[in-house]
């Protein structure tokens, strides 16, 4: 019996609460922030000890795009381009940019699934939009919902051919929005003829194996409700007009944007249409805490179960199989794309 839901871990080790809560629960998956992930080896034993409280080789999650999020962290793991940087490229040559969006996503795969780390929550689908908050901004692929999902496919390939399953995100649209969600709820007052930019960009990749929502409300379509916890936001725009049929996770539960209990949060998100609960308690930082959040989680996660069960085998497939490659061959081809690489910082 395995739970809708992702959780995540404390610090770099497993804790004997959580490894207990792991296995009395048996959430889906486990998302590794930055606090758990400070060398090759203690990474690959905290999987380990993971695979071994929930008695099976549970999906790994991280947030690893490149540029301001990675979770891996250099000198220990290599640079990578922000979306920005992709976008340059695709811009002067959208054949290099492909080329450079695969091959990043590619070498991005390497490292991750070197460390049994089978699923990112990458690529950003959102669109830069000028004068919004910069919690998208530079991580995006662009302003133009096109060449956005030409980037986005490449890196989901790059992602999937090295065995690693992409999460697109934020789906139906984080770009426009005037606030940071982890802070407070954002409004778009955006009309449709704006919003359609947006849902067009997510469209273009909508075979994507899993997408994470956006918490934020569209108010064009249900004003004050976050799409996470909105019926409207997620059957007729993200599985209807969007198209997108694969596993629809929620953005991070302890985040601000969403009112109320994690309890009543969960709740929300499932009868909505989410498929799996995210929790990484990104605001804490005394493991007591953020175990007694994951367990108010875990709990109220329902088993996972009919279409979202089979929508979970498919992501989980995913990282069962992956296509040869040159490492070494593939750096050498990407610092000829950014020789500025080292300056990314």
């Amino acid at each position: 019996m395995v739970k809708a839901c992702i959780l995540s871990v404390s610090g770099p080790v497993l804790l004997p609460a959580e490894a207990a809560l792991f296995r009395a629960e048996h959430p889906w998956g486990v998302i590794l922030m930055g606090r758990s992930c400070l060398s090759r080896m203690q990474v690959r034993r905290l999987v380990a000890d993971i695979w071994d409280a929930t008695g099976r080789e549970t999906l790994i999650f991280i947030d690893q795009e490149g540029g301001r999020v990675a979770r891996l962290k250099a000198p220990e793991w290599p640079l990578f381009p922000r979306g920005a940087d992709y976008a340059a490229v695709h811009s002067a040559d959208p054949e290099k940019g492909r080329e450079a969006a695969w091959l990043g996503h590619r070498l991005i795969a390497s490292e991750l699934a070197g460390l049994s780390i089978h699923a990112d929550c990458s690529p950003v689908v959102d669109l830069s939009v000028p004068g919004a908050h910069d919690i998208i901004g530079d991580r995006a692929f662009g302003t133009e919902p096109v060449a956005i999902a030409d980037l986005a496919a490449a890196a989901l390939k790059g992602l999937a051919d090295g065995g690693v399953a992409g999460v697109i995100k934020h789906i139906p649209g984080h770009g426009r929005a005037y606030a940071d969600s982890h802070l407070e709820l954002p409004r778009v007052t955006a009309g449709d003829n704006e919003l359609a930019k947006d849902f067009d960009a997510f469209a273009r990749v909508a075979h994507a194996p899993m997408a994470m929502t956006a918490h934020i409300s569209y108010d064009a379509f249900d004003a004050g409700k976050a799409a996470t916890v909105s019926r409207i936001m997620i059957q007729d725009v993200i599985r209807g007009r969007i198209g997108f049929d694969g596993l629809l996770m929620t953005d991070d539960l302890g985040m601000k944007a969403l009112g109320g209990t994690l309890t009543e949060r969960a709740d929300a998100s499932i009868a909505a249409g989410c498929d799996v609960l995210l929790h990484c308690s990104g605001f804490l930082k005394d493991p007591a805490e953020i175990l007694a959040e994951m367990t108010e989680v875990a709990k109220a996660a329902p088993v996972l179960k009919g279409k979202a069960e089979a929508r979970a085998a498919a992501a989980d497939a995913i990282g069962r199989r992956s296509e040869p490659f040159e490492a070494a061959k593939g750096w050498r081809r990407f610092h000829d794309l950014f020789p500025q690489l080292e300056a990314m910082a």
